[in-house]
């Protein structure tokens, strides 16, 4: 399991395995193992593994050693139920060179129409992958089969918050080890069928959502839609941004100017007339931006100082401050939605280490919070105390 510090001595826990999606994923997945016609825990498990190598092609290959590390307890009949359930087992698996893969056929994993788990190819992976170290977790990878089983169970129905219900699809033989995941420190606590992953496993959760939940969220996708739809201007012309120019005052049109002419930015004419031209509309962050931004904002404990700073040697270069996306560009903090850099930055100004001229475009400049520790533009003088 990989951790990261924070910079200040407290250990992050390691990133989820799954995305919201890529969880429905492995819960759709195991509801399929749950309503196979199998006698045994074993044949659940096993079925468990083939499935998930099965679900882009309809063969899921397994070797000999691959059936003996999932230790079962009678791995002849676990394979002997997936046959009596139209699962086609080649004889060689039990009996033949342990190395030499065996490929199953799953019919309902056949390519086409009536496929019950269409995956892409990196989500069949991811829940593959996931699937693996939730059954090598330490606190369960001594376990029965019922064990584990129902580790990827419970774990696939937690929320983001490591919270979950028992689903009701939980094979009966997964009950009784609820007790020894609690033991084993799998789970931190259970009050009936309500459970707490515990954080040392909380990476395995599937982000389980409740329908309310997706509901929100679809609601949340909209707004930002129709914000997005209400932002949209008629495209600037040489014209209209010459007549706009005209009505400013001075002291803009310097800073208009200024970005115009940059040759360090060499920005196209859509780019900053458009930006001037047309006030900026704040997008809904959705809630998942939120808690990838905590997780950001938990890698980067010095950003308010370390964006102060490059506001002052950005100023100084190009005549201007950056824009969003050139300050976290320039500072490395890649891979970022524009909703996130946006929470990020707005951040950063209400705790003063940055402040902006608001709707005006590349005015980033150091706040208070940075003239109080000596981060100020060229030739600017603050009051003592940072005021």
């Amino acid at each position: 399991m990989t951790t990261a510090s924070t910079g200040d001595g407290v250990v992050a826990p390691p990133p989820f395995l799954l995305t919201p999606h890529q969880g429905e994923s492995a819960r759709a997945l195991l509801s399929y193992v749950a309503a196979l016609p199998l006698r045994s825990v074993d044949a659940q498990l096993l079925a468990a593994v083939v499935a998930i190598r099965a679900a882009r092609t309809g063969v899921g290959n397994l070797t000999g050693t691959d059936l003996r590390s999932l230790r079962l307890e009678d791995p002849a009949g676990a394979v002997a139920d997936l046959s009596a359930a139209g699962w086609e087992v080649p004889a060689h698996l039990i009996d033949g060179d342990p190395d030499k893969p065996a490929g199953i056929l799953v019919p309902d994993m056949t390519p086409g129409p009536g496929h019950v788990l269409p995956l892409g190819k990196d989500a069949r992976s991811r829940v593959s992958g996931w699937c693996l170290r939730t059954r090598l977790a330490k606190p369960v990878r001594k376990g029965s089969s019922a064990v584990r089983l129902a580790a990827l169970f419970l774990a696939a129905h937690c929320s983001a918050e490591l919270v979950g219900h028992a689903p009701a699809d939980l094979p009966a033989a997964c009950y009784p080890a609820v007790p020894v995941l609690l033991e084993k420190g799998f789970l931190a606590e259970v009050t009936g069928k309500t459970y707490r992953l515990a954080p040392a496993v909380g990476h395995l959760a599937g982000l389980f959502r409740t329908p309310e939940e997706i509901a929100a969220l679809a609601r949340e996708a909209e707004e930002r839609r129709a914000a997005r739809e209400a932002a949209v201007a008629p495209e600037a012309t040489p014209e209209s941004w010459a007549e706009w120019k005209a009505d400013v005052s001075p002291a803009l049109l310097r800073h208009v100017e200024a970005v115009e002419t940059c040759r360090l930015c060499r920005l196209p004419f859509a780019r900053y007339a458009n930006a001037f031209m047309t006030a900026p509309t704040p997008l809904p962050m959705p809630r998942s931006g939120l808690d990838a931004y905590e997780t950001w904002r938990t890698g980067h404990p010095d950003c308010g100082r370390e964006a102060a700073q490059f506001t002052v040697a950005f100023r100084t270069g190009h005549g201007h401050g950056p824009s969003y996306g050139q300050l976290c560009k320039g500072l490395g903090w890649k891979k970022l939605s524009r909703e996130l850099r946006g929470v990020i930055v707005r951040t950063l100004i209400d705790e003063g280490w940055l402040t902006s001229t608001p709707p005006v475009p590349w005015t980033l400049r150091p706040g208070k919070t940075a003239h109080a520790q000596g981060i100020v533009l060229p030739g600017q003088m603050t009051r003592p105390g940072g005021r």
